[in-house]
């Protein structure tokens, strides 16, 4: 299969997985909220909103920053959701699965580095990951279709900004249609459990960020 059928058919997979996996994961996430940053673990009470936004039909179309916190008013028990397992490949051409983080939590984010949300909010997932990353495994997942966005290309950026976290590359779009990806940045906070205890649609702050970690950090 030569690289423009390939992207075709990965295009139409992925518009074809949105429509049915957004109805599944996106909404039980959200449990009908439009906040950028929503908390789902039912272990909290906390829950973190910010500016809300009505999420893309593209997942090339970006959102805007995150900017606020408020406290969640609704202290009923929310459903714990199993973080989906996915394979996405390392920066030697590895496979590497979610599965394979097992016993620390995780923090994945997707993004592309054409994409400037995504770029405003990398310096504090590096921070964030040269405090953290002895406790949190980070994996900062590269929407890589092989057209707009190829693996050299996302390795040219990391490489120049000298960002040091984890870069995954998800050239079969597996990982973005098993978490219905559809705008980025969008951040995802797993516990070590396996479960999901927070995401974010849209660029989010360092506080955010901080916050997300408090909220699955043992």
């Amino acid at each position: 299969m030569d690289k423009q059928k390939k992207t075709l058919l990965i295009g139409t997979l992925l518009g074809i997985c949105v429509i049915i996996g957004a109805g599944i994961l996106y909404n039980t996430l959200s449990k009908g909220s439009t906040s950028n940053f929503v908390s789902v673990d039912n272990k909290q009470n906390t829950s973190v909103s910010a500016v809300n936004s009505e999420p893309s039909k593209d997942v090339e179309n970006t959102t805007t920053d995150s900017q606020e916190v408020d406290a969640d008013q609704d202290s009923s028990p929310k459903e714990k959701i199993e973080a989906p397992d996915f394979t996405v490949i390392d920066k030697t051409g590895a496979s590497i699965k979610l599965s394979d983080m097992e016993g620390k939590p995780v923090i994945l984010n997707f993004w592309a580095s054409w994409c400037p949300p995504c770029k405003a909010e990398m310096p504090d997932f590096e921070q964030a990951y040269l405090e953290n990353g002895s406790d949190i495994h980070f994996m900062m997942v590269n929407m890589t279709d092989g057209n707009r966005e190829t693996v050299d290309k996302a390795k040219k950026f990391i490489e120049g900004e000298g960002y040091t976290f984890p870069v995954y590359f998800d050239t079969n779009m597996e990982a973005a249609i098993g978490y219905s990806v559809i705008s980025i940045p969008s951040t995802f906070f797993i516990d070590a459990e396996g479960y999901v205890v927070a995401y974010a649609q849209g660029a989010i702050s360092k506080e955010l960020v901080e916050q997300g970690i408090s909220m699955i950090k043992q």
